[in-house]
């Protein structure tokens, strides 16, 4: 008798059905005080309400386990990108039930209006979806699954608890990766904004001898193979391949920097993904090296299979550091492990002129060995408040500021082709679409 009074203080509650009848019955006891003509019409209403109360119970709870609910989710959730969940229900009660289900999202999301309501027809199942976008790296807990039933009569709801708890990692954006690759095994880059590049010359990477068609290059016709074959054939050239690509991703406080939630170091996290996989679509080796204050990871540039998932598993763990790059210690590391020329695309931030002085004689000496890339970004916001009108002094001071530091950006972009040094200025939501179109430039001038 205890633990059944216990079950009903715990897992019952009243409802605003409910409460609005009892606050009605409250007011008629109240009203009958003055009109006596009222007799017993007060008792039979607050009755009426009792036995209603003790039908909704025994509806309630005349099934031991009435409904059934599970979380439908991932085995990790992609950073920045919109990630789809699922709670599914079944109605084991012979009635349709109304249901109200919360389900106990991880603290970093900072939101609880999870919460759906809906009907469910006596034995279906129900699929509800909903959407989570994570903007930090890590493990996020999620907690139990709490379902509130109200049978026809609505007056009580009964709660079920279902233990699903679990802990799903966040990693860099593979969805962002898997979508990148769709497009590049199909060769529809130009779809997500990759331009396409007019090739200069053949490369010199032999792929096949081919029947000649209507726009081949007359300049490729091979003609001892069209004497024997007694037609044309040509010859047909492809990009070279076994190339070496390096991101090195700047860990240090500069990228700390956030932008719609997400940190620039993130951001740089999710371009290097993307590159290093496309890099291994077009059958060049990716490899990936990170920087703070001391060097970090270290991924050597290879091509097996399960190369990406190592570069992913590196990625995920890394953390922005609060002191300054080491650039010393970056061309030191540099040179001791890329043997080849490659191509190195260098993620970091400078937000002025004297930033890169500090950094320039490193990058000089890494760009006499190798393709150097590098890759910063553009302070929107600043932009945003250069471009509106100033209505005071004060406005014209902080736009005139704002200006500068957008010329310096500017100033930046021409100090590095000044030393041979290739660079993109992009704004971070553009990152991934710039530094990929690059790369794939550069290996149609053929240039690394």
């Amino acid at each position: 008798m205890k633990n059944l009074i216990s079950l009903f203080y715990t897992n019952l509650f009243l409802t605003r059905r409910l409460t609005a009848a009892l606050i009605g019955c409250s007011i008629i006891f109240v009203v009958s005080f003055f009109m006596e003509w009222l007799g017993i019409l007060p008792y039979l209403f607050f009755g009426t309400l009792m036995v209603l109360m003790l039908l909704d119970i025994l509806l309630l709870y005349r099934t031991r386990n009435g409904v059934f609910a599970r979380r439908q989710a991932p085995d990790r959730l992609s950073n920045g990108d919109e990630n789809e969940l699922a709670v599914y229900i079944e109605n084991f009660y012979p009635f349709t039930i109304q249901a109200g289900i919360i389900d106990e999202i991880p603290h970093q999301f900072q939101k609880r209006d999870v919460w759906f309501k809906t009907s469910v027809q006596p034995r279906r199942n129900k699929t509800l979806t909903y959407i989570l976008k994570p903007l930090k790296r890590g493990e996020y807990d999620f907690g139990l699954i709490r379902v509130f039933v109200h049978s026809p009569i609505g007056l009580l709801s009964r709660r079920y608890n279902f233990k699903e708890e679990e802990v799903l990692p966040v990693y860099p954006s593979f969805l962002q990766m898997r979508q990148y690759e769709l497009m590049a095994i199909s060769n529809r880059l130009n779809e997500l904004g990759i331009k396409k590049i007019r090739r200069l010359g053949n490369s010199m990477e032999f792929e096949q001898i081919k029947t000649y068609v209507p726009g081949d290059d007359y300049r490729d016709i091979n003609w001892k193979a069209s004497a024997r074959q007694g037609s044309l054939m040509t010859n047909s050239y492809t990009d070279e391949k076994s190339q070496q690509v390096y991101c090195i991703v700047d860990k240090s406080r500069a990228m700390k920097m956030p932008f719609e939630g997400l940190s620039l170091l993130d951001y740089a996290i999710n371009a290097s993904l993307v590159l290093s996989n496309v890099a291994l679509l077009k059958e060049d080796k990716a490899g990936l090296i990170t920087i703070g204050e001391r060097t970090g990871a270290v991924i050597p540039a290879e091509r097996k299979p399960a190369h990406i998932n190592k570069i992913l598993e590196v990625l995920y763990k890394e953390k922005t550091r609060y002191l300054e790059t080491n650039m010393e210690m970056l061309y030191s590391t540099v040179r001791r492990v890329i043997k080849q020329r490659s191509l190195v695309v260098f993620f970091t931030n400078y937000e002025s002129l004297s930033a890169l002085q500090r950094h320039l004689p490193f990058l000089k000496r890494i760009a006499s060995f190798h393709l150097l890339l590098v890759v910063f970004f553009e302070n929107t916001e600043l932009k945003k408040v250069s471009q509106e009108p100033a209505t005071d002094v004060e406005g014209i001071y902080i736009k005139t500021i704002a200006e500068k530091f957008a010329y310096d950006k500017k100033l930046i972009v021409k100090e590095l082709a000044k030393h041979g040094i290739q660079s993109i200025l992009t704004t971070p939501q553009n990152l991934t679409v710039n530094a990929v179109n690059r790369y794939l430039e550069l290996k149609a001038r053929q240039k690394i």
